[in-house]
């Protein structure tokens, strides 16, 4: 028991439980703004009139709710939208400020003996072992090979 107690009170999992009840109200809020909103300008510019939530077409017997996934799918699209540039993007930046990706290379050269690469300033080849030839200093190196 006190394991689970721990594990519930984790600042990770209480942080999702919060971020959880927090995305429910706001797709509550885009849902009425896009019902309220955002589809009867979609209907008034497809010139329907009425209520666009309850527009269907029907096949044979069955009717299809074409307008509640119409609205649906606006819901969708703000709500990844506000997710995205809201929470998605600014953490990006944050995160690339305080750990920027350092991707540099060690410059490279190909053993004589078995032609693998290996870093320059490697005195034997990780591959075959073999013995490979100094280097020369170039100018500016700080870091010096021990011969």
């Amino acid at each position: 028991m006190k394991g689970f107690r721990s594990f519930i009170l984790r600042g990770n999992v209480v942080d999702l439980a919060v971020g959880i009840v927090i995305g429910a109200a706001f797709t509550a809020v885009v849902n009425g703004f896009v019902s309220a909103f955002l589809t009867p300008l979609v209907g008034l510019a497809a010139g329907a009139t009425g209520d666009m939530n309850r527009k269907t077409f029907t096949v044979g017997a069955t009717q299809f709710p074409y307008g509640a996934f119409i609205n649906a799918v606006i819901s969708f699209v703000l709500l990844a939208s506000a997710l995205y540039f809201l929470v998605v993007l600014p953490i990006n930046k944050l995160h690339e400020r305080l750990a920027p990706h350092q991707d540099v290379q060690a410059p490279k050269r190909d053993c004589p003996e078995c032609l693998s690469p290996v870093p320059a300033r490697a005195r034997r080849c990780a591959a075959c072992t073999a013995p490979l030839p100094a280097v020369p200093v170039q100018p500016g190196d700080t870091t010096r090979r021990i011969e």
